[in-house]
C-alpha cells in the first residue's frame, strides 16, 4: 500500500517509523563513512597500485564529480519515478561498485569505480531524504526524523575517519568491502520496510534538455573547483571548466524558465526560507570540511599522528549523535529553527577560532574544547537546515528540494576544502619547516571562520516565512514556533 503522512498531532514514532529511520539513516551514514574511510586508506592504496599523487587525487575527485553532478537530477528522478525505486535502484549500484573498488588492480578500475559509486550515492541521497520529508508529517514529526537523519550522516563521517584507520591497518581493500556488507543489511531492510511508491497522478516526465544541461555545469563546475586546490597549476583547464559550467548553468536557467515541466522549477526560490537554507548549509559544508582537512594535515604532517590516532582524536566531533536527537527537537519547538542554527555556527566558529592559537606543542586536552563544539554545532545545524529546506514545498516536489539541499551541502564542501588547500599552498610558498607550516595552518583557518561568520550572517537575516503558493495547505503545518 502507498505510504500516507500521518497527522501532524501525532508526535510519537511507531516501531514502523524506527525501522524505516533505520535505514534511511543507515544510507546517509554509509554514504558519510565510505567518503571518511577512503580519506583514511589513501596511502595504502597509492603505495599498494602505485599511484601517482595526481592519481591519487583523482579518485577523490571522482567521486566528487558524480556525486555532485548527478544529485540534482537525481532529487526529480525521486519525484518522478518513485523514491523508493530510485532508492533501492541505486543503493543496489552503490554496494555492486564499491565492492568493485575493492577488487581493482589498476587505477583506472578505481577511478571509474569511485565516478559510479558517486553517481549512485548522487541519485541515493536526495531519495533517502524525501523519503523522510514524505513519510513523516510536517511539523514536530518531521523535524525529530531530519534531526536523526542529520546526526547519523554527521556521525557516519566522524566514525568514518576511526574505522577507516582500523580497516587500513588490515588492508585498505576492506574499505570497500565494509560498506558492501552494510549496504546489502540495508537492502534487505529496505525492501521489507520501505512502502511501495504511490502512482503519479499528473503523468510528469523527465525534463531531458534541463538534466543534460544542469548535469554538464554540476560535473565542470565541480572538476574547476577541485583543481582550485592546486594553485600552482596551469590554469587554463580550471578556467575553461569553470566557464563552460557558468555557461551551461546559464543556459539551463533559461531553459527552466520556459520548460513546461522543469527540472527544477525556479518559483522553488520565491521561499526566502528555502533560500536561505541551501546557502547557510553551502557555507556550513564549506567551513566543516575546509577545517577537518586543516586539521588532519596538522595532526598528521605537523604533529606526526597515525591516521588511526587522528580518527580517535575526531572521534569526540561524533557527539552529535546523542546530542541532536535528545536536546534539538526540543530547542527547535522553543526558539524556532533560524535561532538553533545560529546558535550552531556560533559553536562552529568557536571550535575554529580556538585553533588559531594552535602550537606544535599542543596536547589533546588543548582540543578537546574545538572538537566538542564541532559536535554541538552538527547537532545544531545539520537537521534543522533540512527543515529549513523542506518546509512548505509541496510533496511532489521533496525530491527536488532534497536534491538542491544536497547539492548545496557537496558543492560547499569542495568549495571549503579547495579554498583552505589554495591558502594554505600560497601561505606556506617556499618555505618548509614545521614552523612554517603552522604559520601556513593559521592563515588557512581563517576560511572556514569567514565561512562559518557569513553563515550565521545569512541564517540571522530576519524575514517573515514565505510558503510556496503551490503548496497544499495540509503541507504547511506550524512547527512548535515561527521558523523565522
Amino acid at each position: 500500500m502507498p505510504y500516507a503522512p500521518e497527522p501532524a498531532t501525532t508526535a510519537r514514532f511507531t516501531p514502523r517509523d524506527w525501522t524505516l529511520l533505520l535505514v534511511l539513516c543507515g544510507a546517509i551514514f554509509l554514504e558519510g563513512s565510505d567518503v571518511a574511510m577512503l580519506t583514511v586508506a589513501l596511502p595504502a592504496i597509492r603505495a599498494d597500485l602505485g599511484l601517482a599523487t595526481g592519481e591519487l587525487g583523482a579518485v577523490v575527485t571522482a567521486y566528487v564529480v558524480g556525486y555532485g553532478g548527478f544529485m540534482l537530477l537525481g532529487g526529480r528522478a525521486a519525484d518522478l519515478y518513485g523514491r523508493r525505486r530510485m532508492f533501492v535502484l541505486w543503493l543496489v549500484v552503490f554496494l555492486v561498485f564499491s565492492g568493485l573498488g575493492g577488487v581493482a588492480t589498476e587505477g583506472w578500475m578505481l577511478l571509474v569505480a569511485r565516478f559510479v559509486t558517486g553517481v549512485a550515492a548522487g541519485f541515493l541521497t536526495p531519495a533517502g531524504l524525501s523519503l523522510i520529508t514524505t513519510a513523516f508529517a510536517e511539523g514536530p514529526r518531521r523535524n525529530r526524523a531530519l534531526v536523526v537523519y542529520g546526526a547519523a550522516g554527521a556521525a557516519g563521517f566522524s566514525l568514518g575517519l576511526v574505522l577507516g584507520g582500523l580497516l587500513a591497518a588490515v588492508h585498505w581493500r576492506w574499505v570497500f568491502f565494509a560498506p558492501v556488507l552494510l549496504a546489502v543489511v540495508l537492502l534487505v531492510l529496505a525492501l521489507a520496510t520501505v512502502r511501495r511508491d504511490a502512482p503519479r497522478a499528473d503523468g510528469g516526465r523527465l525534463d531531458l534538455p534541463g538534466a543534460v544541461t544542469a548535469t554538464g555545469a554540476m560535473v565542470l563546475l565541480a572538476v574547476g573547483i577541485v583543481r582550485l586546490e592546486h594553485p600552482g597549476e596551469d590554469v587554463t583547464w580550471t578556467v575553461a571548466a569553470l566557464a563552460g559550467g557558468a555557461a551551461l548553468l546559464a543556459a539551463f536557467v533559461a531553459w527552466q524558465r520556459r520548460a513546461p515541466q522543469p527540472l527544477l522549477p525556479l518559483r522553488l526560490f520565491r521561499s526566502r526560507e528555502l533560500v536561505r537554507a541551501n546557502a547557510t548549509a553551502l557555507l556550513f559544508a564549506g567551513s566543516f570540511y575546509g577545517f577537518q582537512v586543516l586539521l588532519t594535515l596538522y595532526l598528521q604532517e605537523l604533529r606526526g599522528w597515525s591516521p588511526l590516532q587522528t580518527g580517535l582524536a575526531m572521534l569526540l566531533m561524533a557527539l552529535d549523535v546523542v546530542l541532536a536527537p535528545v536536546l534539538t527537537p526540543r530547542l527547535v519547538a522553543r526558539f524556532g529553527v533560524p535561532r538553533v542554527i545560529v546558535g550552531g555556527l556560533g559553536a562552529g566558529a568557536l571550535a575554529v577560532g580556538l585553533f588559531l592559537g594552535a602550537q606544535l606543542d599542543w596536547v589533546y586536552a588543548a582540543m578537546v574544547p574545538s572538537m566538542a563544539l564541532v559536535g554541538v554545532a552538527f547537532a545544531l545545524v545539520y537537521g534543522p537546515i533540512a527543515i529549513a529546506a523542506t518546509t512548505g514545498v509541496a510533496e511532489h516536489e521533496q525530491g527536488v528540494a532534497s536534491g538542491l539541499l544536497n547539492t548545496s551541502f557537496q558543492f560547499g564542501a569542495a568549495l571549503g576544502i579547495s579554498g583552505v588547500t589554495a591558502v594554505s599552498v600560497l601561505a606556506l610558498g617556499e618555505a618548509e619547516g614545521p614552523a612554517a607550516g603552522l604559520r601556513a595552518f593559521h592563515t588557512a583557518l581563517w576560511v572556514p571562520l569567514a565561512a562559518t561568520l557569513a553563515a550565521a550572517a545569512v541564517m540571522g537575516v530576519r524575514r517573515r516565512t514565505t510558503v510556496l503558493t503551490e503548496a497544499p495547505a495540509e503541507h504547511v503545518v506550524a512547527a512548535g514556533r515561527p521558523t523565522s
